[in-house]
């Protein structure tokens, strides 16, 4: 299959944490060479995050200048760093073409900031050169989505320019929503030379709040956040059955939260866990599947929810305007249930495991020496550490900041510098005393010059001024012989989550852009609608499947994104009956779940090349350790308990609540248990038929009340059946004991 895109990004900034270490004698690129685009890239990268962190705070430019320099930046970075093909990284003509590349995206941004204002006016009037600048970003724009995601997206992006133009437009079946069709001038302008694609919404989204939660994300990695909440799984579920897996349960969620991108957490914690994984029994594929799962939910999970929360409330439109602290109620106990199957199901496997062992001997000498490797890990694991107090406290502050009402760019970078100052406080810092005391100093002087110098109505508070230092600080840090190596690698982590979402942003901005031109948008809707009012089951698993399909090979955010574009209006119609905040959410999750369905499962791409297995079987393992989280989002429509609300969205009642999360907690054990071969002992085919009888009772998303809506009949189906099965299975397993 190859390197999953996301290995060519990591493989590609990988130099950005040593940008003065040179190639090699044998290497066939020029030292030189290799010195310019490390530091090229690490210079860009750098002066990226102080852009976006100072122009989201104290906007200064148009929204299409901010936008057009965001996107740049991405396309140089991906150009710099990501070969045309990993077999051509070292070939001179190639790299060749990326300078052509480079120069042709520097082009075409400076035409759109020096043009941009007079191309809004001459909509549809077009010049010549005007068309020539809009097709060649936008092919930039393909190729640099090639590179990053994989073919998927860009294709996508062409059957979308075919479909809206004029040649075939009218020429569709009626299956299709044939239309008037544009020519290449209209697509063109509504792509690229205007603020309705490439420049749009996607790309001002990832701008405003997604690009800043990547670099926390980077700066809590490199504070030893990861290695903490690691260590705290290991002390808690590292000696007991299944403990590597369990870890990867715990760590990855917590970690997948702050970053977004499934491959970069199962990559970070996948380096520990799948070793283990396989060294207590699972199969490679399994291990690979487990990580996988674990870190594609993380994008669900809050507080942070990978930024996906703040998407929600730029999109989400109704009357009243969404709050974060309303997404988040929302999300929690959904992930809560996610997380509780992936993590019964590796509890029954391991059991299975543990039960299968026929060589003793060699068992107990796998698990000597996993014991062994966990026990020094936990040695390092203190519960009370610098490391806990930044992953804490910063966590801590940006709940409390985004619930006082604070934008998610503002409370992003208090908690950032929160982060920043434990660093500098914080002895294992592997910077000198001396560097660490005076980076202090500078921070509160250039604080205060920019409180008291700063040109009038530019600073209006002490925290603006305080955003302002930790800009300045950065800048100097880069320089700093004490502080380069630790902020080259959190730079080399940000270019690694964010060039990918970047580029992505800007292809689906094409997409989003014809959407509205070619009247897809409301065409979709419109067939799916009638089907959703007779059989709203039948019209979720519509939904279920356009999901799906469309977010293949495509990261949370940006897939949410294009998904919410397209299917999203289906939802705003009223006779539904869903409530606007759990139909997105039911887009997210399985926007999100595209990330382990087969064939383009990126996630398990990622962990099979650490697992060393095949990347089908990794990718159908995963699938299958997810499984819960293809049911949950119908569950959650159905019972909108689930997300802490009623049918019409306001406050739920708490009895539904307790009723509606015990009905999923039994159909989860059923499932998982079903699913491993494991209960209490071992299960034979007929438990488990049973079992697997009782988790779709216990699921099913039923309207067959009984005492009103407090008790559903397939739930106390559910229950009774998985009660037999426990029974059964316990006197089953008594028998059969020596």
């Amino acid at each position: 299959m190859g390197s999953a895109p996301s290995e060519k990004v990591a493989a590609g900034v990988a130099s950005l944490d040593h940008p003065d270490a040179l190639s090699n004698a044998k290497s066939e690129r020029p030292r030189i060479e290799d010195f310019l685009r490390s530091w090229g890239s690490l210079l860009l990268v750098a002066a990226l995050t102080v852009f976006v962190l100072v122009e989201v705070n104290f906007s200064q430019l148009s929204p299409l200048k901010q936008i057009a320099l965001f996107v740049t930046a991405g396309l140089l970075l991906c150009f710099l760093q990501v070969p045309i093909h990993p077999a051509l990284r070292h070939s001179a003509w190639f790299r060749g073409l990326d300078y052509v590349f480079m120069a042709l995206a520097l082009f075409c941004c400076a035409y759109m900031l020096f043009e941009g204002n007079d191309l809004g006016q001459r909509a549809a009037l077009y010049t010549t050169t005007d068309q020539a600048v809009g097709t060649i970003g936008l092919l930039l724009i393909l190729e640099a989505a090639r590179r990053t995601v994989g073919w998927s997206l860009p294709i996508l992006a062409v059957l979308f320019i075919v479909y809206a133009h004029q040649s075939v437009a009218q020429q569709l079946p009626d299956w299709m929503f044939p239309h008037r069709g544009q020519d290449w001038e209209s697509i063109i302008g509504q792509t690229y030379l205007r603020t309705q694609g490439v420049f749009g919404t996607a790309a001002s989204v990832m701008f405003r709040y997604v690009f800043l939660y990547v670099v926390f994300g980077a700066l809590l990695q490199l504070s030893g956040a990861t290695e903490y909440i690691i260590g705290i799984a290991v002390r808690i579920f590292g000696k007991r059955s299944g403990g590597p897996a369990k870890i990867a349960v715990i760590a990855s969620g917590v970690m997948g939260s702050l970053s977004g991108s499934a491959v970069a957490n199962a990559a970070t914690t996948g380096a520990f866990t799948i070793p283990l994984m396989k060294n207590v029994g699972f199969k490679p594929h399994d291990a690979a599947g487990v990580e996988a799962a674990a870190s594609s939910g993380g994008a669900l999970m809050p507080p942070v929810m990978g930024a996906g929360a703040y998407m929600m409330m730029e999109i989400i439109n109704r009357p009243e305007p969404v709050r974060y602290i309303e997404i988040m109620q929302a999300a929690l106990i959904p992930a809560i249930l996610y997380y509780l199957s992936i993590f019964l199901l590796v509890h029954f496997s391991s059991k299975r495991i543990d039960a299968e062992k026929a060589a003793e001997e060699a068992a107990s000498s796998a698990k000597n020496s996993v014991s062994a490797l966990i026990e020094e890990r936990g040695k390092h694991a203190p519960l009370f550490s610098f490391a806990g107090l930044s992953f804490f406290s910063s966590l801590t502050s940006l709940l409390v900041f985004l619930t006082i009402g604070l934008s998610p760019y503002r409370a992003v970078a208090y908690s950032a510098a929160i982060v920043v100052a434990i660093l500098m406080i914080d002895p294992n810092t592997k910077v000198p005393l001396r560097s660490r005391f005076f980076s202090l100093g500078l921070w509160g002087s250039s604080t205060a010059a920019a409180f008291y110098l700063a040109p009038a109505g530019f600073v209006g508070s002490w925290g603006d001024a305080l955003i302002l230092g930790l800009a300045l600080i950065a800048v100097v840090g880069i320089f700093s012989p004490a502080w380069a190596p630790f902020l080259h690698k959190m730079f080399r982590v940000t270019a690694e989550g964010s060039i990918p979402l970047i580029v992505a942003a800007a292809s689906v901005g094409v997409i989003v852009g014809l959407v509205s031109r070619t009247g897809i948008g409301t065409a979709v809707p419109q067939a799916i609608i009638p089907l959703a009012a007779d059989n709203l089951f039948l019209g979720l698993v519509a939904i279920m499947t356009c999901s799906l399909v469309l977010g293949m090979g495509l990261p949370s955010a940006v897939s949410y994104m294009l998904l919410a574009t397209i299917i999203g209006p289906v939802f705003a119609e009223p006779q539904l009956g869903v409530p606007i905040l759990a139909a997105h959410l039911f887009i997210f999750y399985f926007g999100m779940m595209a990330m382990v369905t087969p064939p383009v499962a990126l996630a398990a791409y990622a962990t099979a090349s650490i697992a060393q297995a095949s990347v089908f079987w990794s990718s159908m393992s995963a699938f299958r350790y997810s499984l819960v989280g293809f049911t949950l989002p119908f569950m959650f429509v159905y019972r909108p308990a689930l997300l802490l609300m009623n049918e019409t969205g306001g406050p739920p009642v708490w009895s539904e609540v307790v009723v509606a999360i015990v009905a999923a907690v039994l159909g989860i054990v059923a499932l998982s248990s079903a699913m491993s071969g494991f209960l209490l002992y071992r299960l034979t085919i007929p438990m488990r038929v049973l079992l697997f009888l009782a988790a779709s009772s216990a699921l099913f998303p039923d309207q067959f009340n009984l005492l009103g809506k407090h008790l559903q009949l397939f739930d106390l189906i559910g229950g009774v059946l998985l009660a037999t099965a426990v029974v059964w299975n316990w006197r089953s397993g008594q028998a059969n004991l020596p």
